[in-house]
């Protein structure tokens, strides 16, 4: 990751900065860390990825690995990323709520970042506590496409979270040893519409020595799904 350029707790922009930075966004329980960043300018698509990070209870945080390696992916792909802490993590102000506030806190990015590139597509992603986050707001949300890796599904209730319409990808590790993956693929395979799902052999939760494979996995399964490039007539 590029180091960021701005001070960690500036205000938030009314418009998404041309470089990587961070600041912070008013939430629903006060300051939101933020960071940003932005494909180069000639794969830059009309399209933003807000990203959720896993659970700040196991010590999540928007420098998660697998989260910054699903901001690359989707960066290279040609979005516009925002990362950012949930309530009660690094810069952000609040206390965990278990799910219910970090879903106002998804929804405050969103709202900043939709506003902050404005017409553009929305896409959530996240990883583990992020997925189920990223899913409980899908419905408010309506993003043009989801990205979920290692959802919590058994560990946690989603069995009243609409089945996201938009494409989906869900990227799970075989071998995980904190999400039971069997419950995730018969939870997968009985939705309509179902999720693309990528099954990654002799990976845990965390995706050790599995990372650059998990970014590979992400960039080839949403290469279809991608906005047209900025520059495009």
């Amino acid at each position: 990751m590029r180091r960021m350029s701005a001070s960690p707790l500036a205000p938030a922009p009314a418009v998404f900065p041309d470089t990587a930075a961070s600041f912070a966004l008013a939430g629903p329980a006060g300051k939101l860390e933020i960071a940003v960043d932005v494909p180069a300018p000639a794969a830059a698509r009309r399209g933003v990825a807000v990203i959720s990070h896993p659970d700040p209870r196991q010590g999540g945080t928007l420098h998660n690995k697998v989260v910054t390696m699903l901001e690359r992916a989707l960066r290279e792909s040609g979005l516009a990323t925002v990362r950012y802490n949930f309530r009660g993590v690094g810069g952000s102000e609040g206390a965990h709520d278990d799910g219910r506030g970090e879903s106002d806190d998804l929804l405050a990015v969103a709202a900043w970042a939709r506003a902050a590139h404005l017409g553009d597509a929305l896409w959530l992603a996240g990883f583990s506590f992020g997925s189920y986050v990223s899913l409980r707001c899908a419905p408010a949300l309506a993003p043009a496409a989801l990205v979920t890796v290692a959802p919590p599904v058994g560990v946690r209730d989603f069995a009243d979270i609409p089945t996201p319409v938009c494409p989906w990808l869900l990227v799970q590790g075989e071998a995980d040893e904190i999400v039971d993956a069997a419950t995730v693929f018969a939870w997968a395979d009985a939705l309509d519409p179902a999720p693309v799902v990528v099954r990654m052999a002799d990976t845990g939760h965390f995706f050790h020595r599995r990372l650059l494979d998990l970014r590979g996995a992400v960039k080839h399964a949403v290469r279809g799904w991608l906005p047209p490039l900025r520059d495009s007539a």
